[in-house]
């Protein structure tokens, strides 16, 4: 058997393989509420053939959204237009497919544009909103100074993870995955080039691991065996002063320990001036050292775009799990010709069973994605 299209025991989670389709903001909501953009987007993804689905970073509250369009998952509005979502989602999807979700707070990355209106914090009239962060250090020059979080308001934030977990469980998702990357909040609370609080939240590592542990612990709690937790975390910042893959290897202890069944090993975000050698699978070897230093089962992004990069990955044992985004966007089917490449067998809704390749030659002309995934 082709090592991609392996099952895994993700925890309580059986995934039929390895591969999974990583949370991409649709920027598509209205207060948080999912909308028609995502019906049609997370049903395609639902019989892409990808062992597991992951629902784009989620707000835990409405001023921890980066865009007025994030989904969020704070209120029961939120909550019953991802009901509507996912019932459809999971009503195409072949049922082995899995689905989760990622919660997130944007922290002081939060209260920009539209990527597609630039990206940059929003303007007076734009209806912006006051950011938050662990210390008063703005994302760029051009960009607001946020509110230091203090004791009640870093209080408030661990419930509010709690609370959209719980939400999470009603939905019937399989994997709750804590964002701990990419610049938001919780990384900006680790990093040291963000977080220069001299109290209990800040000030040695382990002082700054402290939220990202008790987010993890108050997640952990909330959700019942079944369901799987994890977390995408912060290879290196790749600045100097910066995270390093050692901090990587320092979080997924605590978060094995807390009872995470995988880490995503992801990178960058945080320095927007940082220069990071992009290259396929330039993540690979931070999500190497994270599962060769810790046992924990470490999920591979970035760059990951051919079917026999991808399974060499898993045969090599750098990694046990492969996320993929920008190639979903560019082919929604990239499993079902990776699985004609390595000569594996995927499962197809019976509807388009007539273009597998044992009944369609045309199916082994696989369309190569040339993305940057």
């Amino acid at each position: 058997m082709a090592n991609l299209f392996s099952p895994l025991e993700l925890g309580p989670v059986r995934v039929e393989n390895r591969i999974v389709v990583a949370p991409m903001c649709q920027y598509s909501a209205n207060d948080g509420c999912a909308s028609d953009w995502h019906l049609q987007h997370l049903m395609q993804l639902g019989i892409s053939g990808a062992g597991l689905v992951m629902v784009e970073a989620t707000g835990v509250e409405r001023r921890g959204r980066i865009t007025h369009g994030c989904l969020g998952l704070y209120s029961d509005a939120n909550e019953r237009a991802l009901a509507r979502v996912l019932a459809a989602a999971r009503s195409v999807a072949p049922a082995t497919t899995k689905f989760g979700i990622q919660i997130a707070h944007a922290g002081r990355k939060g209260s920009a544009r539209l990527p597609w209106h630039g990206g940059q914090a929003l303007a007076e009239g734009e209806d912006p909103w006051q950011t938050v962060a662990p210390s008063p250090i703005p994302t760029a020059d051009d960009w607001p100074e946020p509110l230091a979080l203090d004791e009640p308001a870093i209080e408030r934030t661990i419930a509010a993870f709690a609370a959209a977990a719980t939400r999470a469980v009603r939905l019937g998702f399989d994997v709750v995955e804590l964002h701990m990357a990419h610049g938001y909040l919780l990384h900006q609370f680790q990093s040291p080039l963000s977080n220069w609080r001299q109290d209990r939240w800040g000030g040695t590592p382990a002082k700054r691991l402290a939220l990202l542990v008790e987010v993890a612990q108050s997640v952990r709690a909330a959700l019942p065996g079944h369901m799987a937790m994890g977390a995408r975390i912060t290879g290196t910042d790749w600045v100097s002063d910066g995270l390093t893959n050692d901090d990587a290897v320092a979080l997924a202890r605590h978060l094995k320990e807390i009872g995470a069944h995988y880490v995503d090993v992801s990178s960058g975000g945080l320095a927007l001036k940082a220069q990071i050698p992009i290259k396929p699978g330039y993540q690979v070897p931070l999500a190497a050292k994270v599962r060769r230093e810790t046992g924990i089962l470490t999920r591979a992004v970035g760059m990951i775009v051919e079917p026999l990069q991808a399974d060499d990955i898993i045969a090599t044992g750098d990694a046990d799990q492969i996320a993929m985004a920008r190639a979903f966007l560019d082919n929604p089917r990239w499993p079902w010709h990776a699985a004609a490449e390595i000569e594996a067998e995927i499962v197809r809704p019976p509807q388009y069973a007539r273009s597998a390749p044992k009944l369609w030659p045309g199916a082994k002309l696989a369309h190569r994605a040339k993305v940057v995934a």
